[in-house]
């Protein structure tokens, strides 16, 4: 593999100034500030639950806004995965060996806390690239660049990241999942005994109403890096279009779909957000109705949150 991802480091959002996303993470969610930086006509503010953190880029400078960059595209969007990696340079000329594209070269950055280096590539899915991250030895709470916030701690509805997944085009996962198998070391986890790779796990809505094919991707058990889901939708009838379709309509091809984050407590979290104003979304009734040998991706929960809920999991919709 070119650059074995170690660990999440953060979830990267970019939208227009004044678009209340922060603002209903915190209060939605129990997301608390954690670190900022205003720099550039951009004001970059990293929030946290556990070791949940979303970076919200607002706004739009004349340079790339710090680990990342600018994706210029029409809709606000969650369009960057930052992981790290044991050396950014070797991982950038790695990647570009197998053919990705290198946005941002390895650049680093240093303040009284210690240095980080970092790269921005391209990635197969749409509108998502990929922040590779040396930070060993880095004693700062976020990353060099970013002035600390205060400490209080909100709800802490939530742990950390347990999933995340793409909208996919119809027939791309096998692509997707031998890319991100031979660049960031992630392997096939079987949602279903006996699953084939290519063909995923069918999650379906009833007869002539289609449904979903999932591929699910983890780097090793137990990981500090959360499971990939890729998602794309199944051929049939539907009497409109499902979640992966919306998605790629109005993004204009694929990206990151939905974070799922997961909750040592489902009916506290549930009841949060509900009180303080979260819209719950309900599942398709054969989401929860397979055989109890068969492993549901969401099987046992309750949904929460823009879209359906694992297990323990709640998941808000990286859709702003």
């Amino acid at each position: 593999m070119a650059a074995p991802a170690r660990r999440l480091c953060h979830v990267a959002f970019h939208v227009p100034t004044g678009q209340p996303l922060a603002r209903d993470l915190q209060r939605l969610f129990g997301f608390q500030p954690w670190a900022a930086r205003e720099a550039g006509g951009w004001r970059q503010l990293a929030l946290r639950s556990g070791d949940a953190v979303f970076l919200v880029n607002e706004g739009a400078g004349p340079r790339e806004p710090l680990y990342g960059l600018d994706p210029r595209h029409a809709v606000p969007s969650a369009t960057n995965l930052c992981f790290d990696v044991a050396d950014a340079g070797a991982a950038a000329r790695a990647l570009a060996a197998k053919g990705s594209c290198v946005l941002v070269p390895p650049v680093r950055v240093q303040d009284a806390l210690g240095a980080a280096t970092y790269t921005v590539v391209s990635s197969p899915a749409g509108n998502l690239s990929l922040t590779l991250l040396e930070r060993t030895g880095y004693r700062g709470p976020f990353l060099p660049g970013f002035r600390p916030l205060s400490s209080k701690t909100g709800p802490g509805w939530f742990s950390h990241v347990d999933h995340l997944t793409l909208a996919c085009t119809r027939g791309s996962s096998p692509t997707l999942m031998r890319w991100f198998h031979d660049c960031l070391g992630f392997h096939h986890l079987p949602l279903s005994p006996g699953e084939d790779p290519e063909l995923g796990f069918e999650v379906t809505a009833g007869s002539g109403q289609g449904g979903l094919r999932l591929t699910a991707l983890q780097t090793r058990p137990c990981s500090a890096v959360p499971t990939l889901v890729l998602a794309e939708s199944l051929p049939g009838a539907a009497s409109g279009p499902d979640q992966v379709q919306q998605f790629l309509a109005r993004h204009r091809g694929p990206g990151l779909q939905h974070v799922g984050l997961y909750t040592p407590n489902i009916t506290e979290a549930t009841e949060g957000v509900t009180l303080a104003g979260g819209r719950l979304l309900i599942p398709p009734k054969a989401y929860y109705q397979l055989g109890s040998d068969v492993p549901c991706p969401a099987a046992g929960s309750r949904p929460l949150g823009e879209s359906g809920a694992g297990q323990g999991t709640s998941d808000p919709s990286c859709r702003s």
